[in-house]
């Protein structure tokens, strides 16, 4: 299944924005991308995506494509390093909360501009499986 792009650009946008206000405002506002993350990754929908739909003139499918797991490995970064920020947050670890919430930004930053460091590790860790299936062969 894919998503189209400019979609997953506006979650990558939303996450930017989010995590921002929340390092400049206030730490909590990191519970809304937290908790959109957590309900993407249970019911595989993202209220971001799904919402702005509505927003693309094009059909769907007229748009470049991303892959959906792909999206999802990529979310599942993205919230536990969420997780782990408000956690640090809330136990008055500062310094590794901002550099977990920092990581995140520079995640989604970077991927808005082109390169996917969540595509990267996928696919070395996919690569990692493949040659270690072949040596216990």
């Amino acid at each position: 299944m894919t998503i189209p792009k400019p979609l997953v650009q506006i979650n990558q946008a939303f996450i930017v924005v989010t995590v921002l206000a929340a390092l400049w405002l206030q730490p909590a506002i990191l519970f809304l991308p937290f908790a959109i993350g957590a309900y993407t990754l249970m019911t595989k929908k993202n209220p971001v995506i799904q919402f702005s739909r509505r927003f693309l003139k094009k059909p769907l499918t007229s748009y470049l494509q991303e892959d959906k797991d792909q999206q999802l490995f990529n979310q599942w970064i993205a919230t536990i390093c969420l997780g782990l920020s408000l956690i640090s947050f809330s136990l008055d670890i500062h310094l590794v909360a901002y550099a977990f919430s920092i990581m995140v930004i520079i995640a989604a930053g970077m991927a808005l501009m082109g390169y996917c460091i969540g595509c990267t590790i996928r696919y070395r860790y996919i690569m990692w499986k493949h040659r270690r299936t072949k040596t216990q062969a």
